[in-house]
């Protein structure tokens, strides 16, 4: 399949030995609007039209597409400042959340990451994942005698749901048992507080991508702006000094900014970038574990390949998928399947991903993801938690056990994690 990156820059005139430029027939949207139709055929649409490299204008920004994978490496040797994003990143920052950045702004993050989630700083940011997630997940354990009915969900929105919530709450903070008159009313909040917060969260997340593109219709703009509104008071400085157990991570940032006067109303709305930046993709990022690890998916592909005695060739442009035959250290979710593959006849060879056809769904929910992200290990840890206690407490199964696998939204290319197009049905319960 074809992949992309993205390059942002201003020139509005195509320059000697720059990519061809495709500004649209619309004045400042350009092809924003089929772009976000169908990213996907765009980008192929385009790729015929120009080759593989090519510049088009999208929502008054110029995006150049590297569209072959095989010419990655000559254009990462460049020099950081030919391959600086922070330009683009304050804009977007500002349109989307409200806040206009100031020097320095990523070298500080950077600097506490690495202190708060790497290190002693990712123990204590572990056992406060861990104590969220008991909350969330195992608050009913032992309440009724008999055995726990099975309960009906989808399995992208039940994933993302837990691992959000609990995140939010080990970074920014519980209700304090005082306030409430004891650990489990206090508790009982939180679970209250966090499931209204997702969910708000969720509404603006659909949003996102026409927003950062400057696309949105009036009404949706409204909602978008009183989301906006909702998020900087529930992150703001004033309910955060109301809470118990607020990570280092987030005070050390919130200090930072009022080291350099920076108003407090601005501090509200970095507030809501850091949510966004820490659990905008870890949530959707649990689908797949959750999906590969769900019992009865690996035999709905079983007959795909054991039909046929003969070896089949497949054809990607990942070389690292071999990984799962011959690598000795695999991630989370890698083992069973190395196992189950392990059994059927089919050869895997790579090439160019602009001779392949589209990637099957498998693949983009299999591939093992790569982040420099300074807060990626604490995002892997979240996932390891979540799907450790699915596995010890929970039985779970898919609905229907020849489920196809959802393909990845391409509407979303470009900002995070990948989401299904549609969910996965599921039920659940506890085992004991």
């Amino acid at each position: 399949a074809d992949t992309g990156s993205l390059i942002w820059g201003y020139h509005l005139l195509q320059r000697p030995g720059e990519p061809p430029l495709d500004k649209g027939l619309i004045p400042w949207l350009g092809h924003v609007l089929e772009f976000r139709r169908d990213t996907f055929k765009f980008l192929e649409r385009m790729r015929q039209k120009h080759g593989d490299v090519f510049t088009v204008q999208l929502g008054g920004f110029y995006f150049t597409f590297l569209q072959d994978p095989f010419s990655f490496g000559a254009f990462v040797k460049e020099s950081r400042e030919k391959l600086d994003f922070n330009s683009f990143a304050e804009q977007l920052v500002y349109r989307v959340f409200g806040y206009k950045a100031v020097e320095n702004d990523h070298h500080v993050l950077h600097n506490a990451s690495n202190k708060h989630l790497k290190g002693e700083g990712l123990e204590v940011m572990t056992q406060a994942m861990m104590s969220n997630l008991q909350n969330l997940m195992l608050h009913s354990v032992g309440s009724a005698t008999d055995q726990s009915p099975w309960k009906e969900d989808g399995l992208f929105m039940y994933s993302y749901n837990i691992v959000f919530r609990a995140g939010f709450l080990a970074l920014f903070g519980n209700v304090p048992h005082k306030s409430e008159g004891g650990e489990e009313k206090a508790k009982e909040k939180d679970r209250t507080h966090s499931e209204t917060l997702f969910y708000e969260f969720r509404k603006y997340d659909q949003l996102f991508p026409n927003l950062a593109y400057g696309v949105l219709p009036p009404k949706q703009k409204w909602e978008a702006d009183r989301l906006q509104s909702y998020f900087w008071d529930a992150v703001s400085v004033q309910n955060m000094k109301a809470k118990d157990n607020i990570s280092r991570w987030v005070w050390d940032m919130q200090q930072a900014k009022e080291e350099v006067g920076m108003d407090e109303s601005m501090i509200n709305k970095y507030m809501f970038v850091l949510l966004w930046a820490s659990q905008g993709n870890t949530g959707p990022s649990s689908f797949g574990p959750s999906l590969l690890l769900s019992p009865r998916l690996p035999q709905t592909y079983a007959a795909h390949f054991q039909i046929k005695p003969k070896n089949q060739t497949f054809y990607s442009d990942h070389k690292n998928l071999r990984c799962l035959r011959i690598a000795k250290r695999l991630n989370i979710r890698q083992p069973k399947w190395a196992l189950f593959l392990s059994r059927l006849n089919f050869i895997l060879s790579c090439r160019p991903g602009t001779k392949n056809v589209k990637t099957d769904p498998l693949l983009a929910w299999l591939l093992p993801c790569v982040s420099m992200c300074p807060g990626r290990f604490f995002a892997t840890n979240e996932l390891k938690q979540f799907v450790f206690l699915m596995l010890v407490y929970f039985e779970f199964e898919l609905k229907n056990p020849n489920e196809e696998i959802p393909e990845i939204d391409f509407r979303r290319w470009g900002f995070g994690s990948m989401q299904p197009i549609r969910d996965v049905q599921f039920r659940y319960r506890l085992r004991f």
